[in-house]
């Protein structure tokens, strides 16, 4: 039997009359993608179509995994690991103090999990994980893959940024629904978050979706439609996964920076007890849902009191300090990291102009004030000044006396300095009544 030939704007119409497109057709739109042979207007159409008609989850799941397949996937046992090793990832929507992959890579790798994660830079006004990693003397975001493969087996964890091999058809795919208004399709994000994800070869996979106004997802309804169709595309694509959605209406953390995220991530591997509640709250349980999720531990009770000895003992600051030192940082980096992190020495505080209570914050706000500091990039090609950013960071519910530092700020300049000062202070409000305190994690949908 002769196979059909494949038309790519035959599979627009199908998708603009809300049909379900067959896998082999997905398949072959993505392979078009990757080679040229679609041309950007298809692309664009078909981004259109899924983005007024949606996608059934297994509809999803063939375009996810067509995207995954377009360039290389990680075998783990052509590396050495039995085919049931607990191999786990987490992946966050972004926001504004998101330092949490610096600690929870190594607390669940000190419980026996391998985490081989794969991250990105700052994306508008959300900072990234490798960026924060860049701000570590030496450390190399791009080992090979055989390197890669070697640090997570012996360390437990590794963490490197995208590369032209991973998912190409996604970077593709996303420049053209970056200029044609498709980029908040439910089915497109997911194809495109779960494609990357799944190329490390996961045998599990935890999200932490964030909702408010620091975060992507500005409502939780929104948030919300995404976890469900991030479990249910996972799901069918064979990757069993667990969405947490959690709360990003002002900053996660006390930083928000480069090197001062860094620090704050050592603070809280070397003294949690001394670390935010929220941030503390959020780390743990993703944790807590990824040692359970790999089969670590019978249940989440045993899995996270398994996190939480992990990070009490010591065990996962180790695993840091050692990852670290595997991609070139300084081996003694735990004992000195404070001589290995350059900061500003701009600095000037945030001074609060009237007594009460921090009653919300503009998040998004806060975030483009670290890029317009430097933090962040306002071109890709932009370099990063990984020493500014913001310290001491209030938290809703905080009472304020006048006079009070609501933020210390590390700057390149003093003009620039009294610029982000003014920009945090009017991202703050100060009321007479204490607010009512907002769940950090306001729900978890498994799969």
């Amino acid at each position: 039997m002769s196979k059909s030939v494949f038309i790519p704007q035959e599979v627009i119409r199908q998708k603009r009359e809300g049909g379900v497109v067959s896998s082999e057709n997905l398949q072959q739109f993505v392979a078009g993608i990757t080679d040229g042979s679609v041309t950007d207007a298809q692309i664009s159409a078909f981004a259109m179509a899924v983005y007024f008609q949606n996608m059934e989850p297994e509809e999803g799941a063939s375009l996810t995994l067509a995207m995954r397949d377009s360039g290389d996937v990680i075998d783990w046992s052509t590396y050495g690991f039995d085919k049931d090793a607990p191999i786990t990832d987490k992946h966050s929507t972004g926001g504004v103090g998101d330092k949490v992959s610096l600690m929870l890579a190594p607390i669940v790798a000190a419980c026996g999990g391998f985490v081989p994660m794969v991250s990105g830079r700052g994306l508008g006004h959300t900072g990234g994980t490798l960026d924060k990693f860049e701000a570590i003397e030496g450390y190399d975001p791009y080992p090979n893959i055989d390197q890669f493969a070697a640090n997570v087996k012996e360390i437990g964890c590794s963490i490197i940024g995208q590369t032209s091999r991973i998912a190409p058809a996604d970077k593709r795919f996303y420049g053209i629904r970056d200029v044609t208004a498709t980029v908040e399709s439910v089915p497109l994000i997911t194809a495109s978050i779960l494609s990357k994800k799944l190329s490390a070869g996961l045998g599990s996979l935890v999200m932490d979706v964030k909702f408010g106004n620091g975060a992507f997802m500005d409502s939780f309804g929104k948030a919300r439609v995404l976890a469900e169709n991030i479990v249910r595309v996972a799901k069918a694509a064979g990757t069993p996964t667990t969405v947490l959605l959690t709360d990003m209406n002002q900053v996660l953390g006390s930083t928000a920076g480069n090197a001062v995220e860094v620090l704050e991530a050592v603070e809280f591997l070397t003294n949690s007890s001394s670390s935010d509640e929220r941030l503390f709250q959020i780390t743990l349980d993703l944790a807590a849902h990824m040692v359970l999720l790999s089969g670590l531990q019978p249940t989440y009770e045993a899995a996270r009191e398994k996190a939480d000895h992990a990070l009490a003992s010591g065990r996962a600051a180790e695993v840091f300090g050692r990852m670290v030192a595997a991609q070139g940082g300084p081996a003694d980096f735990m004992e000195k990291h404070e001589s290995y992190l350059t900061l500003s020495t701009n600095v000037q505080p945030v001074l609060a102009e009237k007594a009460g209570y921090v009653s919300s914050m503009d998040t998004r706000a806060v975030g483009m004030a670290v890029v317009a500091l430097g933090g962040g990039r306002t071109e890709p090609a932009q370099i990063v000044d990984h020493s500014v950013g913001y310290t001491g960071i209030c938290q809703i519910c905080d009472k304020i006396e006048v006079g009070q530092p609501l933020a210390m700020v590390y700057a390149a300049s003093d003009d620039a300095a009294s610029a982000a000062a003014a920009s945090f202070k009017a991202a703050v409000n100060i009321s007479e009544n204490k607010p009512a305190a907002a769940n950090a994690i306001a729900e978890v949908i498994e799969g």
